[in-house]
């Protein structure tokens, strides 16, 4: 009987002495399940769970269940959320900065993105733990095209579209009265049933999100041109982060960022994929000739550009901006013109 006794107390002893870790991080993401996002996010979630032998539980809730981007990160300061997946749109909220990367017509090519990102990057990620988030993953929700009931080349084409507004900010939206068009602002949730009702007839997108979410069977016709990149970051709170045991983070964080390199790569291939897809299934995609390109141009710098700098985002990180935009040109023309030597 001591014996027993003693086996016990000694186990209790060892349970004391080594206590069990458990952390479950509630993450939330517009992304629909099926989605490459909502995948990427499950293949994290099990990484995450071998890593940590089950003691770093990544819970995703998807497709909008939680709310939209704004509702999501509301619920992440107030801690209903943990961790959510944001796009620029409300990534302004937290550093405004971050905007002048998606300007639109101002960062062009992926290679462009990808420079402007792995130089600009920490900085970013320094002011948003700053604001009590940790960055997990970079990406790219993809290259953004206006998707219209009719077809649309021209500013004036677009004039004459209800076009769907992302969110509720009342300068841009009245930016974009302003210059003629007609903004409809509502959350994203909203966008299936407002192009079924007519609310409204177009809306811009990556060609992945208006597949996966099937809205381009509304707007049927896809404009050629690269409107601007949709950059995105998956985010967790600092305080749940530091919760974390201090060896674990680097691992997490390590499979974090290589599951975003993944993804980075993979959404530029299922975007030329989404195209044909929907080009299979009734999508018009209507090129736009360089007289049209360069409107579009005209009335992004002469009346919205004035309209953000300074006001939306600071004139210094314009100038970061366009300054790594050219020596990135510059370097690529120069290897252009290199490899063609003899």
């Amino acid at each position: 009987m001591k014996a027993v006794i003693l086996s016990v107390c000694i186990y209790v002893l060892a349970l004391g002495a080594t206590p069990t870790f458990s952390q479950v991080i509630k993450l939330g993401t517009v992304a629909p399940e099926g989605s490459p996002w909502h995948e990427t996010l499950l293949e994290l979630a099990q990484k995450w769970k071998e890593l940590s032998n089950g003691r770093v539980t990544l819970r995703i809730y998807a497709g909008g269940v939680a709310g939209d981007e704004k509702d999501m990160l509301r619920k992440v300061r107030i801690g209903q959320l943990h961790a959510t997946a944001l796009t620029s749109v409300m990534l302004i909220d937290i550093i405004p900065d971050i905007e002048a990367i998606s300007f639109p017509m101002l960062v062009n090519t992926d290679g462009e993105f990808d420079c402007v990102i792995e130089k600009l990057g920490p900085e970013f990620e320094a002011r948003l733990a700053k604001k009590g988030f940790k960055v997990l993953t970079w990406s790219m929700a993809g290259w953004s095209h206006f998707f219209t009931k009719e077809p649309v080349i021209t500013p004036d084409d677009m004039k004459k579209r209800k076009l769907f507004f992302w969110g509720s900010d009342t300068t841009y939206v009245e930016l974009l009265k302003r210059s003629g068009f007609n903004p409809v602002p509502l959350a994203i949730s909203d966008l299936l049933p407002s192009l079924q009702t007519g609310m409204v007839d177009s809306f811009v997108a990556p060609p992945t999100a208006a597949l996966s979410f099937q809205w381009f069977a509304l707007a049927p016709n896809m404009t050629g041109l690269r409107w601007q990149p949709l950059p995105g970051t998956t985010v967790v709170s600092m305080k749940k982060w530091n919760a974390i045991p201090s060896d674990l983070r680097p691992l997490l964080e390590d499979a974090a960022r290589k599951a975003g390199s993944h993804l980075q790569k993979r959404i530029r291939k299922l975007e030329q994929d989404a195209i044909v897809a929907m080009k299979d299934h009734g999508l018009t995609v209507h090129s736009v000739p360089p007289e049209a390109e360069k409107k579009w141009r005209t009335i992004v710098w002469e009346k919205g550009l004035p309209a953000f700098v300074g006001k939306r985002f600071s004139k210094e990180m314009l100038d970061t901006v366009l300054k790594i935009l050219d020596e990135y040109r510059e370097s690529s023309k120069l290897k252009a013109q290199s490899s063609k030597r003899p």
